[in-house]
C-alpha cells in the first residue's frame, strides 16, 4: 500500500472502521502522513509571528493564532481515524483492540507508561500474523495457499 492509498483509506474509506485489520504500510504512511501535517501547521506557526521567543515574552501575534487554531482542528480531526488505524494494527497482531486502550490508560501511570508505549510501539512496527486470523484476512492477500500446486 502507498502513501496516499493509506492516507485515502483511512480518511475516507475505514475513518472509524475499528473493525479488520492494517498493515505496516497503512499505520506507518498514515502516520508519516500525521507528521508531515502537523509540521507543515508548525512552520506556519512560527512563520508567522509564534515563534518560541513570543512564548516567553508573551507576545503572539494574532495571525499566528490561525495555524493554532488549523492544529486543533486537524488533531481533533485526525483523533479517530489515528485510534481506529491503531486498532487495526493490533488487530493483524492477532490482538484485541483493548490492548491499545489499555496502553493509553497506562501512559498515565509513571515509568509504566513509558514501558507500555514502547510495547505499543513495537507492536505497531512487527510484522503481522500471515493468513487470516480471527480478525479477518490479511491485507497483504496472503491468505493463498501453496499446497494447492503441490
Amino acid at each position: 500500500m502507498g502513501f496516499s492509498e493509506a492516507v485515502r483509506t483511512c480518511l475516507f474509506e475505514k475513518y472509524v472502521t475499528f473493525s479488520g485489520r492494517a498493515s505496516r504500510s497503512e499505520y506507518w504512511y498514515f502516520f508519516l502522513f500525521y507528521l508531515l501535517v502537523m509540521i507543515a501547521l508548525m512552520m506556519l506557526f512560527m512563520l508567522v509571528g509564534g515563534g518560541l521567543g513570543s512564548f516567553q515574552t508573551g507576545e503572539i501575534s494574532s495571525l499566528a493564532y490561525v495555524p493554532l487554531i488549523l492544529m486543533a482542528v486537524f488533531v481533533l480531526g485526525m483523533l479517530l481515524p489515528m485510534i481506529s488505524v491503531t486498532v487495526r494494527r493490533f488487530h493483524d497482531r492477532n490482538l484485541s483492540g483493548w490492548w491499545y486502550l489499555a496502553s493509553v490508560l497506562a501512559g498515565f501511570i509513571p515509568l509504566v507508561g513509558f514501558l507500555a508505549s514502547i510495547a505499543a510501539f513495537v507492536i505497531t512496527v512487527l510484522k503481522g500474523t500471515s493468513g487470516q486470523n480471527r480478525f479477518g484476512r490479511d491485507p497483504l492477500g496472503a491468505d493463498t495457499n501453496a499446497d494447492v500446486f503441490a
